[in-house]
Formats: structure tokens, C-alpha cells, sequence
């Protein structure tokens, strides 16, 4: 970038502290402010500031960026031509040793800092002007930086176009990337990256799913962490399923939390499982010594839990066979493309709450009899689901699955709530003339259900591929977040087919795959 976008990005940095000033000073009733509601002008006065603020730290930040990238860089400089590989480590070592003193932060985040500030200032240009700009945060700009560190530098590019330029090729039909918290921006970044990755998403996950690993770590007041590193179907369908177990549960006399209740669903289930210890050393100690152990555990969630969990349910005699994990059944929303779900392309999946999966993988789980699928019709312009109506108040089961694809997520603003666990509501009331269309319907959590209908919180209409937006109770207008949806890939002997075909004569059918029509 050139020195003139320096300085302008300067300018603005100071035209937003004069602003914040006069702000600071409405926010505290100090402005004079003679109008008919003083309190009014100071709460907007605060949102505003809030706003103003949110800017100049990415500004902050962006200048931050620039000193880094620009010591690196001049340090580099100062060096000797024929500077030895020793002597170019210890100059890192220097560098780094350096920024973390003056930032007083360990060496690890300096390093870190370092690592983004060059890709920032040398490969993603749009994301650095962005920031300087203040259109989008710090975390917003580590987010791009991550997504794009495995990608060569014209993927990379067009990663940041996609969001950020909108003369790209396909841009993205959101709400601007600065406009969505950092998490739902890190998830449609993400899904971006594994529909264009080089390396087929086929071959990364074979890859990955050899790291699958369960791990445990003990932490303070007698507490631990256990997690599991799984394929993401597996991974998916195991959260539904014990989500759903807890949401069962709730009640007027259940006094656990929703995340208590699945901590507590998921303990009882592995520890009433019936595993069976096996090994190639002492067969009698190994089995006592794990007899000891998992039944000590299953007595400290008895106790957590109200006993409910039954001890010496672990035996030696009756195993769980793990030679295959079965897929999930019925608790995991995934949509296939037709020609990827017949094997003649190679796009992925969508996994509800996850994002793209190898079409393998979707493949699977429609063979091993997944109970919940559908046969939902998309654009081939752009990917999205198509409109289905109904004329009655109750929303029918296919309908609700087709508003989880169209939503995603909760609709309110930042909600990461995932579609299976959200509920229906009509946007204009049934009672007021509203109809159990997919346009008259949103996705929301509990929580923001019962904000919306106890507060002036409003959505705005919605189309068939596109939720709702939200008005605040100030006025202030939040923009849909809707799915980064994209046109179909289409086999290259259609795609043939297609190039010589004359108008009005009908495809032949060995154009087709079997169970897939031509529209002439």
C-alpha cells in the first residue's frame, strides 16, 4: 500500500478520537444537550461511543500491525548482505526479543504478532486495509490470518476477495465480515476454505481422521477436562443426541442447567457402557485395576448426579465392540448435492452446526441408514434451498428441516445456537394473518424467542434462502446472517452435454445420470 493510504488511515484514526470526544461528552450529559429527552441522547450517546471505540481499536490495531511488520522489516534491512543462516536466526531471536519487551507480552505472543503482521502486510492486502479502516476487528483479521496460513498466495487472495471485494467472482451474499461476531466469521471462512482448498477435502480428512484421540486433563477443585477429537459427523451426532437427551429432561423439577444436564447424560452413558479391558501384560491385574478405577469414577458422578448412575456396570465379560463406530441416525442434519451424493463430483456435504464434510462421508451415512433424510430441491444458480409452502398453523417436520438448512444458527444477531436445538416461530403471528411458510418463519434458541416476544427486539422479513435481519430497541438495524450458499458442481459429461445441446430437443439419456430429469 502506498504512503497516501498511510496517511489517510491516520487521518481517520484521529477524525475517530475527535468523534469519541464529543461522544464522551454526551454520554455524560456535558454537551449541552437542550432536546426533549437528555436521557435518550445519552444512552444513544453510549451505543454510539461503543461503536466509535470498537473502530479505533482496529485502527489501533492495524497501526500495531504496521510497527511490527515495519521493525521486522527494517531490522531485515540493517542486516549484512551475506548474512550467515546462524546470523539470520539470531537476528529473528533479536527481533522477537525486542517487540515482546516493548509490549511487555512473552515471546510467544510477540512471535505470534511477528507471524501476522507479515502475512497481514504482504499477502492479505484487503484484510490490512480493512482493518485500518476500521470495517472489521482484530480478531476479526487473526480469524482470515488462520484460515488462510495453509493456503498458497492466490488462495489466500481469493479467500480475503471473497469477503472483502465485492467485484470478486461469486463474492459472499452475507452481511459484511466485520458485521458478524468472530466466530460466525471464523465458520463461513472456514467453510470457504474447504470448498476451494487445493488439496481435496477427501484427502485432508483421511489424513486427519488418523489423528482422532481421546484426551484427559486433570484441573483445579477436584474437576477435569475430557475431550475427544473424532470425525465431525460422529462428533455431531453424539452432541444432538445428548442435547436432545437433556432438553428431555428439563422440567419444573429439574433443577440443572441445560449444560449440567448433558456434562451429566454424557458421564453416565461412557460410564455404563460395559467397557472391557483388555492387554497383552497381566490379563487379572489389568482388569481388577480397571475395575477399581472406573467404578471409583462411576461413585463420584453418582454422587454429582443423585445416583442415578449405576455402579459395576463395567465387565470383563460383556464388551462394547469398537471394531466400527456406527454413523448417526437421526440426529444429524446434512445436505448432500445430488451429483456428489451419486459420487460423479467431488464437493462437499454441509453438516449442520459444522460446516462442509467429505461427500464420502455424507455418502456413508445416507448408506447406514440415517432416518432423517430428505430430498430437498436447491437452485442451481446459486445453491440454495428452494421454497415449499403449507396452509396450516402446525409446521411439518420436512418444513423444520428445511428452515435449520436456511438458518443454520439461532437468526439473532451473534447466536451460535445450532439449528437442531432452535425453535420455530412465525415472524407475523398466525393470529395476525401470518403464514407456516418459509418466509414467515425464523430459527431462534430459547433464549432469544423469549426476548423477542418480552422485549421490542424485531425481525425484519425473510426470504426462502435468506433469515431475517433484526431492528433493537434504539433503532439500530442488524443485517442477516444467512449461509455462504454456492452453485452446485456439475459433472463433466453433462457439462458436455449441455454445450451441444440445441434448444428445444430433449437431452438423450445416457446425458443423465439414472434418477436425475431433463428439463428441456
Amino acid at each position: 500500500m502506498g504512503s497516501g493510504v498511510k496517511l489517510d488511515s491516520v487521518e481517520a484514526m484521529m477524525a475517530s478520537m475527535a468523534s469519541l470526544a464529543v461522544l464522551a461528552a454526551r454520554s455524560e450529559g456535558r454537551s449541552g444537550h437542550t432536546g426533549s429527552d437528555p436521557l435518550r441522547d445519552r444512552a444513544d450517546a453510549c451505543l454510539e461511543g461503543l461503536e466509535e471505540t470498537a473502530r479505533v481499536e482496529a485502527m489501533l490495531a492495524a497501526r500495531k500491525v504496521r510497527f511490527a511488520a515495519g521493525f521486522a522489516e527494517t531490522m531485515r534491512a540493517m542486516s549484512a548482505p551475506d548474512e550467515q543462516p546462524h546470523q539470520r536466526l539470531a537476528r529473528e531471536m533479536g527481533v522477537v526479543a525486542e517487540v515482546a519487551c516493548a509490549l511487555t507480552v512473552s515471546e510467544r505472543t510477540a512471535s505470534a504478532l511477528l507471524a501476522e503482521s507479515h502475512q497481514l502486510t504482504t499477502t492479505l492486502p484487503l484484510t490490512q486495509a480493512a482493518l485500518e479502516q476500521g470495517l472489521m476487528s482484530w480478531q476479526h483479521a487473526r480469524v482470515m490470518v488462520d484460515e488462510a496460513t495453509s493456503l498458497d498466495p492466490a488462495g489466500a487472495a481469493a479467500l480475503e476477495a471473497h469477503f472483502l471485494d465485492p467485484d470478486a467472482p461469486n463474492p459472499d451474499q452475507g452481511c459484511p465480515a466485520g458485521d458478524l461476531v468472530p466466530s460466525r466469521f471464523r465458520q463461513k471462512a472456514r467453510t470457504w476454505r474447504e470448498r476451494h482448498h487445493p488439496v481435496s477435502i477427501e484427502k485432508r480428512h483421511a489424513k486427519s481422521v488418523l489423528d482422532r484421540r481421546l484426551e484427559y486433563a486433570p484441573d483445579r477443585d477436584g474437576m477435569a477436562w475430557l475431550s475427544a477429537y473424532l470425525p465431525a459427523d460422529q462428533a455431531a451426532g453424539i452432541w444432538n443426541g445428548v442435547t436432545a437427551a437433556a432438553r428431555a429432561l428439563q422440567g419444573p423439577a429439574e433443577d440443572r442447567t441445560m449444560t449440567q444436564l448433558r456434562a451429566d447424560i454424557a458421564a453416565k452413558l461412557l460410564l455404563s457402557a460395559g467397557l472391557t479391558t483388555t492387554g497383552t501384560g497381566n490379563s487379572d491385574a489389568t482388569t481388577a485395576g480397571a475395575h477399581e478405577s472406573v467404578a471409583g469414577g462411576v461413585r463420584a458422578a453418582d454422587a454429582a448426579t443423585g445416583g442415578d448412575v449405576l455402579a459395576g456396570r463395567v465387565s470383563a465379560t460383556e464388551g462394547v465392540d469398537v471394531g466400527h463406530v456406527p454413523s448417526p441416525a437421526a440426529q444429524v442434519l446434512v445436505t448432500v448435492p445430488v451429483f456428489a451424493l451419486m459420487g460423479l463430483t467431488g464437493e462437499p456435504a454441509m453438516l449442520d452446526g459444522y460446516g462442509p464434510i467429505p461427500a464420502s462421508v455424507a455418502r456413508k451415512l445416507v448408506a447406514e441408514g440415517a432416518s432423517s433424510f430428505h430430498r430437498v430441491l436447491t437452485d442451481s444458480r446459486n445453491g440454495a434451498p428452494l421454497e415449499i409452502g403449507r396452509n396450516s398453523y402446525r409446521i411439518p417436520p420436512a418444513m423444520r428441516q428445511w428452515l435449520h438448512m436456511r438458518d443454520s444458527k439461532c437468526s439473532f444477531p451473534g447466536c451460535s445456537n445450532q439449528s437442531l436445538d432452535n425453535e420455530a416461530d412465525h415472524l407475523l403471528a398466525w393470529a395476525d394473518g401470518g403464514t407456516t411458510g418459509i418466509t414467515n418463519l425464523e430459527s431462534l434458541c430459547r433464549k432469544h424467542h423469549r426476548l423477542k416476544h418480552s422485549t421490542t427486539w424485531t425481525p425484519t422479513e425473510a426470504t426462502k434462502d435468506q433469515p431475517p435481519g433484526w431492528t433493537s430497541p434504539t433503532g439500530r438495524r442488524y443485517h442477516s446472517e444467512h449461509p455462504d450458499w454456492e452453485p452446485p458442481q456439475w459433472p463433466k459429461q453433462i457439462l458436455d452435454q449441455l454445450a451441444h445441446h440445441e434448444p428445444g430437443r430433449a437431452l438423450p439419456d445416457a446425458a443423465l445420470p439414472a434418477g436425475v430429469l431433463s428439463d428441456a
